[in-house]
């Protein structure tokens, strides 16, 4: 399983989150697996994700916030902004660890660019 979290400002372009991703998964090189995108619940109703998720072809899940705190020990990049607005470490690589599963492990730091972040997640097998 591959797992890419997925943060954003709110009414962010669909082409800068299809980029971000794309870049994501280049950077992390050969992988296996079909691809799908997480992010946080309360980005439901952002049609710039939905777009972007149609673009890629890939499916896009909506996590609680319960499911990205659960993860939060795990992240590798503290986010201010969404602690100050959600109450949570991350968006982008707390929704990839929590859509990879309980022994999913991040392939890198999210990046960021264009009022987005991406992070890549792998899941059990490796």
């Amino acid at each position: 399983m591959i797992a890419i979290g997925i943060g954003c400002r709110k009414a962010c372009a669909a082409d800068s989150i299809v980029a971000l991703v794309r870049r994501a998964l280049a950077d992390c090189g050969s992988l296996a697996g079909a691809p799908r995108l997480f992010t946080l619940a309360d980005k439901q109703g952002d049609p710039g994700l939905a777009a972007a998720a149609a673009a890629l072809g890939y499916e896009l899940t909506y996590l609680p916030r319960e499911a990205l705190a659960a993860v939060s020990q795990r992240v590798l990049t503290r986010s201010a902004a969404a602690q100050r607005r959600f109450g949570l470490d991350a968006i982008a690589e707390a929704a990839a660890l929590a859509g990879a599963g309980p022994e999913g492990r991040l392939l890198g730091p999210r990046i960021a660019g264009e009022g987005a972040t991406c992070a890549v997640a792998c899941g059990l097998p490796w």
